[in-house]
């Protein structure tokens, strides 16, 4: 396994099939759309699958997983995960009560245990003086936006026993909104520039590449059925500072619409695919690794 934290451009290209990718709660739970119709996947939703993937350490997937992290379930913990006891969290992150410092805070239960923290940074402000501080974390995710403008179609959900009296008994209108379809674009970054401020390690690296091709095919829901990621692009440059701009890589990775590029698309035939980066690119950069072909 890998021991140093390589910089690394990565995009991912979503193909979005009569399902919701990412219900917006400001909309009734419409997928999420721009102004100008095309739609949208926020980080947080995507971050979302990864940790829930690795939450259940009882779960096939979390066992056929290397023995590195199958075995070691205590270090690969969830932070952001739903009814967490803030007050202990809140010990672990300094050291067990101790002043909190950097020494302490890397030796920490806080790093050992919780991965999304270690790789993602973490939002809980952490005694650091008059001001607390939010550590920043080595991979971010950008918003996953759609090629071409979104048709979202809305239909009513009925139940045969209902569920309230009246006119509407059974029935829950407009309840079902989904993409009729769209392909998105993610990108994310890998800077190993901060990973002396969480404790991310090369291993934490590695195993989002694992969990990254599972995060819809595990995941899928009654209103996300059919969400395909049909490329995982990690692409390695040559040093921490980076080798090549980050812009050129994601444009040359984006497929092209073709034909009207502001209607909206009904199959995945209506784009001109990405094989790879030119040879031009391709010399810049360490690897390119297409991490759904794996």
């Amino acid at each position: 396994m890998k021991t140093e934290i390589k910089r690394a451009t990565g995009l991912l290209v979503i193909e979005v099939v009569n399902s919701n990718p990412n219900g917006d709660p400001d909309r009734e739970s419409d997928p999420r759309q721009r102004p100008n119709g095309l739609g949208e996947i926020s980080p947080v939703s995507f971050k979302r699958k990864l940790r829930d993937l690795l939450e259940d350490a009882d779960s096939p997937f979390f066992k056929s997983l290397p023995p590195a992290y199958s075995e070691n379930p205590g270090n690969y913990r969830i932070l952001e995960s739903r009814g967490r006891d803030k007050p202990a969290i809140t010990k672990e992150m300094s050291g067990e009560g101790k002043k909190f410092n950097q020494t302490d805070f890397l030796n920490s239960l806080f790093v050992k245990k919780y991965w999304d923290a270690r790789i993602f940074g973490n939002t809980f402000l952490e005694d650091g003086g008059d001001k607390g501080f939010i550590k920043t974390g080595v991979v971010q995710f950008g918003v996953g936006l759609s090629i071409s403008p979104i048709n979202i179609v809305r239909h009513t959900n009925t139940s045969k026993p209902g569920v309230q009296e009246g006119k509407n008994a059974g029935m829950a209108p407009l309840a079902f909104r989904i993409v009729e379809h769209g392909v998105y674009c993610m990108p994310f970054f890998v800077n190993p520039n901060y990973a002396g401020k969480t404790g991310c390690a090369a291993a934490d690296i590695e195993l989002m590449k694992l969990l990254i091709p599972q995060a819809y095919d595990l995941n899928r829901s009654a209103i996300r059925p059919d969400v395909r990621i049909r490329h995982a692009w990690h692409v390695e440059h040559k040093n921490s500072l980076g080798s090549c701009p980050d812009y050129l890589l994601l444009e040359a990775l984006t497929p092209k619409r073709i034909g009207d590029a502001a209607a909206a698309s009904l199959s995945w035939s209506d784009y001109e695919d990405k094989a790879g980066l030119p040879d031009d690119l391709a010399a810049k950069i360490e690897s390119a690794t297409d991490l759904m072909a794996q």
